[in-house]
């Protein structure tokens, strides 16, 4: 392709650039390079596009960055014989990538009261911007209750097996050995009394109550929840979730609520598996260390735990994998550009998970307290 052409020439109306040709990004690299030698003047100016039937972006930006530098004064340069294609183009162009801020005049500081301004801004900034996502957070969870066919099912599926089924080793091997230091921990203070087999209720109670949901909500949060903020941070930075928001998606509906679903989903099933997981380390301290039947120890532990006390656990799942989520994919929206920002989102979703999920886990057990 023939390569485009600019030509300047001196007239009553003051400056005027010719370019002719088709302007694309493979016919302007000269005019590029010539640009750089055009100083900024304050005549008037203007630029005749007569001969350049169409162009692309790279073009269109070649005509708006070339009236910039004509216009010395900011005032705006006239386009001449400019056709319905081009004129398009600049639309485009010339809205997309506007001129460089003016030098405006130095900023005043008024140290500490800037510092606590800018940090009260940005808290404001951010509590708006919770609440925000909150609220479209719920009508999601909402649309996908009573419109279920809109949930990416397939998504959610993968999720539901990355953060259940991937997880049940880790969640198991944690959840008997804590099993086991607790029955340790309570089989030498009971022995003083002789009462070994009262191990297993205490075991029992506390893994199902407490200890269960508690450790898999920790070990949840160190796990799904940083790989829901790296995913979606990594996103971000690659410009992916911009893409959605330019086709006119919901990033709610389409990246947070597979994974919230996901993890409300498989959290009771965990903790079912962590409950089971810790009642067994006890009894084997108990059948082991303790010389208890196993018989005995079973009977113990069914008589102590009512479906009250299951029931509790299952709360907490659910309250325990929406803070999680809600949190994992909050801050992995929030990340900035950059490796360095995906592992700062991804550091905050883990450290603000595990926050939230004992704040939760206190207000559940003053909750408990006054309804049982």
């Amino acid at each position: 392709m023939e390569a485009a052409r600019l030509e300047f020439e001196s007239g009553s109306a003051g400056r005027v650039a010719r370019i002719s040709g088709v302007l694309t990004l493979a016919t302007t690299a000269d005019i590029w390079r010539e640009l750089e030698r055009i100083e900024s003047q304050s005549s008037p100016q203007s630029i005749d596009l007569s001969a350049a039937p169409s162009c692309d972006t790279a073009g269109a930006a070649l005509v708006v960055d070339l009236g910039r530098r004509m216009s010395g004064d900011g005032a705006k340069t006239d386009l001449v014989g400019v056709s319905d294609q081009v004129a398009a183009m600049l639309a485009i162009v010339d809205r997309t990538c506007p001129p460089p801020p003016e030098q405006g005049p130095e900023e005043v500081s008024f140290g500490m009261v800037d510092t606590v301004g800018e940090f009260a801004e940005g808290v404001l900034r951010n509590a708006y911007a919770t609440v925000e996502y909150v609220g479209d957070l719920a009508l999601g969870l909402a649309a996908a209750v009573t419109r279920p066919a809109t949930v990416r099912w397939r998504d959610t599926v993968s999720y539901m097996s990355r953060v259940g089924a991937d997880a049940l080793g880790i969640v198991s091997l944690i959840s008997a050995l804590m099993g086991v230091i607790l029955a340790f921990q309570m089989a030498s203070q009971l022995q003083q009394y002789g009462a070994d087999v009262y191990v297993a209720d205490i075991v029992g109670l506390s893994i199902v109550r407490e200890l269960g949901p508690l450790m898999t909500a920790i070990i949840v949060a160190g796990r799904s929840g940083s790989a829901f903020a790296a995913e979606i941070g990594t996103m971000k930075v690659n410009e992916e979730v911009a893409a959605l928001d330019a086709m006119g998606l919901d990033r709610v509906r389409f990246l947070v609520l597979p994974k919230v679903i996901a993890l409300l989903a498989m959290m009771p099933i965990l903790i079912v598996f962590s409950d089971l997981c810790g009642i067994l380390g006890g009894m084997l301290v108990g059948v082991t260390f303790l010389d208890l039947p196993v018989s005995i120890y079973v009977e113990q532990t069914i008589s102590r735990i009512t479906l009250w006390d299951v029931f509790q656990g299952m709360i907490r799942a659910e309250c325990y994998a929406l803070v999680i989520a809600a949190v994992g994919c909050l801050r992995g929206l929030q990340t900035r550009d950059g490796a360095q920002g995906v592992g700062a989102s991804t550091t905050s979703a883990v450290v603000s998970g595990i926050l939230l999920v004992i704040v939760t886990n206190a207000v559940l057990a003053v909750v408990f307290y006054y309804v049982g």
